[in-house]
């Protein structure tokens, strides 16, 4: 009976030594992975979302409705959809540093590319293809920090990664517009052209960086000593055991991962309304030039960031992912109900696109702890390829929608409502059918 009460306190003794090994160990796979991550997520999202800027000249213009806006800003997902599972199963087997440097590269080319549009239908064709350039990039990552992170800290790093979203507003709201208005009409050409040209460049060279640098797996890590792999791979291993391991086809007909399909859809509704007519919203409030909106705009994508890490920080602490998703969607939602109330007044509307923006911005973090704790396997490969992929058919639907609203009725406001019931049927949806036994 000593015998083992002494054992037991020999455990216990152990277990403030082992965590703070563990936090030293995952503080330096942090501070060699996340950082690129995050700086490829923000180049990602800048040629995402860029054609937004692109849209206060490049449509009058080639005289083009905001229809045609919508509809090309939205054409994206589709080859998005399309490519995501296939791209991300590749990205599983031939690992991840190769398939995320291939995907960098061709983005980035046919993101600079985006300069040579003339017509619709060209705008389209491009738009189409980056998405399928830039398909499996997001669900890739979001997998190959499984495969170094255990779920217990995973919202705060899938939380810095993400906020590479805000950060991409916060710095490619002031660049799009320096460009657009110091480049117009160098070499003959317009600042949307060379917006999208310098924009472009970062991604190529990054892709080839990433090729050299990152690691396929933890055992692969030559900065890495043999204990702190074995640690590593320890909590993997415990991690995986929780896991729901299936088959690729049983992925395909999972209750579970359609249910999350259709909650991050909701969710990103929100986030393509904000990221693709922001900075319509302000320059709709008074904004009087390019520069002006691009500064601006970095105001509701600041606020989000400093929300985003320190609300998923609460989630990891407090073990809690449910309501805090659902309260963020509805933030988000109120915010962006706010902004078609005080939409003649730029302090009153950044206060509320700010609002939406911190809300929408920090769901999607919190979110992604819901299918890497759940999915394990070839399941965590595709699946979360697949929630990913219908989850970002919403950016094709967000701008399309609120684009035909405008052009029908003259304002946004009746689009707007849409996202708001889209990201309160989110939050209902979170609370009434995920099962506290999914959030880790």
């Amino acid at each position: 009976m000593q015998q083992g009460t002494a054992h037991a306190a020999d455990v216990r003794s152990l277990q403030p030594d082992r965590a703070a090994k563990a936090n030293a160990v995952y503080s330096k796979v942090f501070w060699r992975l996340v950082p690129l991550l995050f700086i490829c997520y923000v180049a990602s999202y800048l040629d995402r979302v860029n054609v937004g800027f692109a849209k206060l000249q490049m449509m009058s213009d080639l005289s083009l409705s905001d229809t045609v806006y919508g509809i090309g800003a939205g054409i994206f997902f589709i080859g998005y959809f399309v490519f995501e599972v296939p791209s991300n199963i590749i990205l599983s087997r031939v690992g991840a540093k190769g398939w995320i440097a291939r995907i960098m590269v061709t983005w980035g080319i046919i993101s600079a590319a985006m300069m040579f549009v003339t017509s619709a239908e060209m705008f389209y064709v491009l738009r189409f293809l980056l998405g399928v350039a830039e398909a499996g990039f997001f669900p890739g990552v979001i997998l190959y920090l499984t495969y170094w992170f255990p779920a217990e800290r995973r919202a705060r790093i899938v939380a810095t990664f993400m906020t590479g979203i805000a950060f991409a507003g916060v710095i490619g709201g002031p660049l799009s517009g320096w460009i657009m208005q110091e480049f117009a009409g160098v070499n003959g050409w317009t600042g949307w052209q060379w917006m999208f040209l310098l924009e472009g460049i970062p991604s190529v060279l990054l892709g080839v960086f990433v090729l050299f640098y990152l690691d396929n797996s933890v055992r692969s890590a030559k900065w890495l000593s043999d204990e702190e792999k074995a640690l590593i791979e320890a909590d993997l291993a415990n991690d995986n055991g929780k896991k729901q391991t299936m088959t690729l086809g049983s992925v395909f007909r999972n209750g579970k991962v359609w249910l999350l399909s259709g909650i991050y859809f909701c969710c990103i509704m929100g986030l393509y309304g904000i990221s693709f007519w922001l900075p319509q919203l302000i320059k709709n409030a008074g904004a009087k030039d390019v520069m002006e909106v691009g500064f601006l705009t970095a105001i509701p994508y600041a606020v989000a960031a400093v929300g985003m890490v320190l609300i998923s920080r609460n989630s990891d602490l407090a073990g809690e992912r449910r309501w805090h998703i659902a309260v963020c969607a509805v933030i988000g939602a109120v915010g962006l109900l706010l902004s078609t109330l005080v939409i003649s007044s730029i302090p009153l509307s950044l206060a509320a696109l700010s609002l939406a923006t911190l809300g929408i911005l920090t769901t999607l973090p919190l979110f992604w702890t819901l299918p890497t704790g759940y999915l394990g396997g070839v399941a965590a490969a595709a699946g979360i390829a697949i929630i990913n992929s219908i989850g970002n058919l919403a950016g094709f639907v967000s701008p399309y929608l609120i684009g035909a609203v405008r052009d029908a009725t003259g304002s946004t406001d009746a689009g707007m409502y849409a996202l708001v019931a889209s990201l309160c049927i989110g939050a209902v949806c979170v609370i009434a059918f995920i099962p506290k036994a999914m959030q880790r």
